[in-house]
């Protein structure tokens, strides 16, 4: 059975994620308790079924300790992936006062008062770590709910097993993505930016392409790329690791960075010998899926 735990801090878009799991045809649990977990499984592998989405989050406190426990046990038998959410703290203040909601570790007990919202975001970011230090981690500070669906519709083309390697572009001046492991900036190239036939235009667009693959400094960088993820790849799987985040930066995070973001996971797409060793590659742009939606 796949089996995807989607937790992460209050407010960040665990509800989107469930929902686009749901309409990818996954049965699916919300807010269950860690305890009641494995009793779900044994249930759904009763019921034949093959794909389940659970959303668990850190309202009932210690109990999350358990929980990399129960996964390892699960483990055994399943195919587990962990999404995590996760937004800066500034972000998540703001969400929580335009939809008036209390936190759920805000509540006042009879031992203790009140915690005030930003104690509560740092007590759940405290007893959530040992699971972001495991799992599939996406920032949505800065992400739109259709940005946020359509990530995690692409991370459901994925297989749950082996290294999944996901190259991000963003713009430096929005800040670092938060689950990056290895960042490079790439705002020492040329910018098209300063064409202004090519300021409107993106890294995806073919007089953006031409325009940088022009530059002998572009290609270069490309390559140094290139070269260091193959080299040090079959490290990050001895580690043990199931995700790795690739962020490339430039200023705005509209051209340089995107096209080198498509054209780094161009080269390691058709590789056969990396998909023999479990090996999955993503890309995302941070900044052009973060443009709304057109209403038609």
């Amino acid at each position: 059975m796949q089996i995807n735990l989607i937790t992460g801090i209050s407010g960040s878009g665990k509800s989107v994620a469930l929902r686009a799991f749901e309409d990818a045809g996954y049965d699916c649990v919300d807010n269950l308790p860690v305890t009641l977990l494995e009793s779900l499984i044994t249930t759904l592998e009763g019921e034949k079924s093959e794909r389940v989405a659970v959303a668990i989050d850190a309202r009932r406190g210690q109990s999350i300790a358990e929980l990399p426990q129960i996964l390892e046990n699960l483990r055994r038998n399943h195919q587990v992936r962990i999404v995590f959410l996760n937004a800066d703290t500034n972000t998540l203040i703001q969400r929580f006062s335009e939809t008036r909601r209390r936190h759920p570790l805000s509540g006042k007990t009879q031992q203790t008062q009140a915690a005030t919202l930003i104690e509560a975001i740092d007590k759940e970011r405290s007893l959530l770590e040992p699971l972001r230090n495991q799992a599939h981690s996406i920032d949505t500070s800065n992400l739109p709910a259709h940005a946020l669906r359509s990530w995690i519709q692409d991370l459901l083309k994925d297989k749950p097993q082996g290294l999944t390697v996901i190259f991000e572009s963003f713009g430096f001046k929005k800040g670092l993505p938060s689950e990056a492991d290895l960042v490079f900036d790439v705002r020492c190239l040329p910018n098209p930016h300063y064409d202004k036939a090519l300021r409107p235009m993106s890294g995806k667009d073919q007089p953006v392409r031409e325009f940088l693959e022009k530059i002998p400094e572009v290609v270069s960088m490309e390559n140094d790329i290139i070269q260091f993820i193959e080299k040090w790849l079959p490290h990050y799987i001895a580690d043990g690791r199931s995700y790795l985040t690739v962020a490339i930066g430039c200023t705005g995070g509209q051209h340089r960075s995107v096209y080198l973001v498509s054209c780094i996971i161009a080269h390691f797409l058709p590789q056969k010998d990396l998909a023999a060793l479990q090996i999955n590659f993503l890309s995302r742009h941070r900044e052009l899926d973060s443009i709304p939606a057109i209403a038609i």
